[in-house]
């Protein structure tokens, strides 16, 4: 039996393919997620949680932030460690100066703190686009960290500037060890991931999808810019804001200005650029990508006993490279590739 489809005849078989992927990517996840709660807790060590999982699982959280914005808005961003750094402070200041707060009210409050200064600095994204927003927000990596240097309130006058961050706390459970600290964050990363994946799909993530594609035909259609931008700024900001206080809380354990600079904010392009741009899968892709990656290059380098100048330029070097490469070769990153490999797949041996 064949079906009639964009002007394309297609068997029965290769249309069941078409039908039952989705419920074949929901079974992956939903077994992706049992090993990712039951079995990862029981198998690794506490260095693999401190080291690679825990990093891993924020830095997905700031990249799929930044993906909503640059990926599904097309409003480019280099300002998401300053949105991590506001998140993080503002949530060490509400457990500092609340009585009581709950840590997790704490930042869901840091993240809507952020929200607020990525309204604020994504205003000028109604005038200007392309590289010269990216230049706008380059200059508010620059001003929140200022602000957080300068400003000694932020930091409850600490002469060095580093604080300790408070202990996670929740319904007198303590989180105080690495695989609790896993399960927490990977709790938070996977209803963050839920609620991003079903807002690009609603009205929201179709009003940015379509400002992103062409945004005076959006207007003209009915979509209000204004807001539609704003809204990009705020929900970005707001993922990044709960992964900056995560990165604080459940990875380095201090509050420090240094931590969110410069090279973080492009660490975070780059993972997006390689995992897939306009992508929630490429946000993990990307991510896990740019973790792993220095791991490798580390063993590789003692491997081959190569001198330490070279080991330690190699891992910028191979970054600069891979950027290139997916530029070029595939723009839509590793997660084109795994959607590639698995129609592919699913079709072997039979492709015709």
């Amino acid at each position: 039996m064949f079906y009639r489809e964009a002007g394309q005849f297609k068997t029965s078989y290769q249309a069941d393919n078409q039908i039952f992927p989705l419920r074949q990517d929901r079974i992956g996840v939903a077994l992706l997620l049992c090993a990712a709660f039951f079995a990862v807790p029981l198998l690794a060590s506490d260095y693999a949680f401190s080291a690679i999982f825990i990093p891993f699982l924020i830095f997905s959280l700031a990249a799929l932030g930044l993906n909503i914005l640059t990926g599904y808005a097309g409003q480019l961003s280099l300002g998401s460690a300053a949105f991590m750094a506001v998140g993080a402070f503002a949530s060490y200041n509400f457990m500092l100066r609340v009585p009581g707060i709950p840590i997790l009210l704490a930042f869901v409050l840091g993240g809507i703190s952020a929200a607020m200064v990525g309204i604020a600095f994504g205003l000028p994204s109604l005038r200007i686009r392309g590289f010269y927003l990216a230049a706008a927000t380059l200059a508010t990596q620059f001003f929140v960290v200022w602000c957080l240097t300068k400003i000694q309130w932020f930091t409850n006058y600490s002469s060095s500037g580093v604080i300790t961050a408070q202990e996670i706390v929740i319904m007198g459970m303590s989180f105080n060890t690495p695989v609790k600290k896993y399960l927490l964050t990977l709790s938070i990363v996977c209803v963050m991931a839920l609620l991003a994946k079903n807002m690009v799909r609603s009205n929201v993530g179709r009003s940015w999808m379509a400002v992103r594609d062409m945004d005076v035909a959006a207007e003209v259609i009915g979509f209000r810019l204004m807001r539609t931008k704003l809204l990009a700024f705020a929900v970005s900001s707001f993922y990044c804001g709960i992964a900056g206080a995560l990165y604080a809380y459940a990875y380095l354990g201090t509050v420090e200005p240094e931590a969110y600079n410069l090279d973080l904010s492009f660490r975070i392009l780059f993972m997006i650029i390689i995992g897939g741009v306009g992508s929630i899968l490429g946000s993990f892709l990307g991510s896990a990508f740019i973790v792993l990656l220095p791991v490798f290059l580390n063993l590789i380098a003692h491997f081959l006993s190569l001198p330490t100048n070279i080991a330690s330029n190699l891992e910028l070097m191979v970054f600069g490279a891979l950027i290139i490469f997916f530029l070029i070769v595939e723009p839509h990153g590793l997660a084109r590739l795994w959607q590639i490999t698995k129609e592919k797949l699913r079709l072997w041996p039979f492709p015709h």
